[in-house]
């Protein structure tokens, strides 16, 4: 049997009908940027996420990038500043923050939860201090009542990565609509996907909103007038008529995921495999099913990992399986030399002893992403439960 980590073709097919109209639709418009096909979307999104303001971009990482660019221009935050962020995130969100020449300030996940550890927050705010951004990865919802009071508290901004998780919620809200602003993907694997890149902001502020929109659009808020020294990130008509199909489909498809991962919560025994908190279905919208194998290397396994065995074994049964992700962002090329990051123990940086985040990069020797997807058939789930709990180190 072949279960793939994520079919995009049986995602989309299973709206062909609609998503094709959609985009013959705006194929006969003959308007293809800026037009009423993405004020709907940006209107419904926005109603379902439950904020006044949506504004389409070209991506996820935009949409991080311009709502820490217009705190800026609007003189909330100065490069230098300091925002605080979970160590163990998708290096997009790091690189929005340091895109604004802003400071990013690591902290570790619970490893129970694999979300940010609300516990070490407090600590690491200093004066420079501007933002908390949480990130709710893998679909899990990572903000907690102990994080807004913190916010409350110290007056920062509460900014979401809400990338993976469309559709999740805390406290009866959804995720998106928690903090000052939030960043969404809509890249063709994510819950609510386009057939391209895509992405959003959404927030209750207006100001915000305004300087957001003119970012996006050269900087500019009239026509061949530029406010801001901006760029051209703005999501085109046919993907925005893509995602206003497939977000009215959005909770049914999640409710698929969750039913897969109730399979997958009940049935996974193996001693070998460690599962994340299992949460409410309201609070994870399952993107991902992560599970953690030790990252030791087993005693028959010539030095490679039983997470890496696992992988291999799975993929020899024909089940997809993906690592999310294999390299924490403080231990990337990129970041080596940056003068934040004293968390590289490797490489200790001005003369300071580096901390390291154990946790964090046992995540990124540990983890594994079993399929998920509103198009899994129940032979598919058990074929892959099965396989797991016969799994030998």
């Amino acid at each position: 049997m072949q279960v793939p980590f994520l079919s995009l073709q049986d995602v989309t097919a299973m709206h062909g009908d609609e998503i094709r109209e959609a985009a013959k639709r705006v194929i006969d418009s003959g308007w293809y940027l800026q037009g009423k096909e993405n004020e709907l979307f940006e209107q419904h999104y926005a109603d379902y996420i439950g904020t006044k303001y949506c504004i389409g971009c070209a991506n996820g990482l935009d949409a991080l990038i311009w709502i820490f660019r217009a705190y800026i221009e609007l003189g909330v935050m100065q490069p230098g500043d300091e925002v605080i962020v979970p160590a163990n995130t998708y290096i997009a969100t790091i690189l929005a923050i340091t895109e604004n020449g802003l400071k990013p300030v690591l902290i570790e996940p619970k490893r129970e939860t694999l979300e940010i550890d609300d516990n070490l927050i407090e600590a690491a705010i200093t004066e420079r201090t501007k933002a908390i951004c949480i990130v709710h990865l893998y679909g899990r919802n990572a903000c907690t009542r102990k994080i807004l009071d913190i916010c409350e508290r110290h007056g920062l901004k509460l900014v979401e990565d809400n990338a993976q998780a469309h559709g999740c919620r805390f406290n009866g809200k959804r995720t998106g609509s928690l903090g000052s602003a939030a960043g969404h993907s809509f890249y063709p694997g994510k819950n609510l996907g386009a057939l391209g890149d895509g992405g959003a902001v959404t927030t209750n502020d207006p100001e915000l909103a305004a300087a957001i929109r003119a970012l996006a659009n050269y900087g500019s808020q009239k026509k061949y007038v530029f406010k801001y020294t901006g760029r051209n990130s703005r999501l085109d008509e046919i993907q925005a008529a893509i995602l206003d199909v497939k977000l009215k489909y959005l909770d049914e498809d999640i409710a698929k995921r969750q039913a897969v991962a109730v399979y997958y919560y009940d049935h996974i025994s193996n001693p070998l495999i460690e599962l994340p908190t299992r949460l409410p279905d309201e609070n994870n919208v399952y993107h991902l099913f992560p599970i953690l194998a030790s990252p030791k290397p087993s005693p028959e396994g010539k030095g490679v990992s039983t997470r890496d065995r696992l992988h291999d074994y799975l993929e020899s049964c024909g089940i997809g399986t993906v690592i999310h992700y294999p390299i924490a962002p403080h231990k990337q090329e990129c970041y080596q030399h940056a003068a934040w990051n004293h968390y590289n123990t490797s490489s200790p940086l001005q003369g300071e002893v580096g901390k390291g985040l154990p946790i964090t990069e046992f995540l990124a020797d540990a983890e594994l992403s079993l399929p998920i997807s509103p198009c899994m058939n129940k032979e598919q789930v058990e074929y892959v439960v099965e396989k797991i709990n016969a799994f030998k180190r």
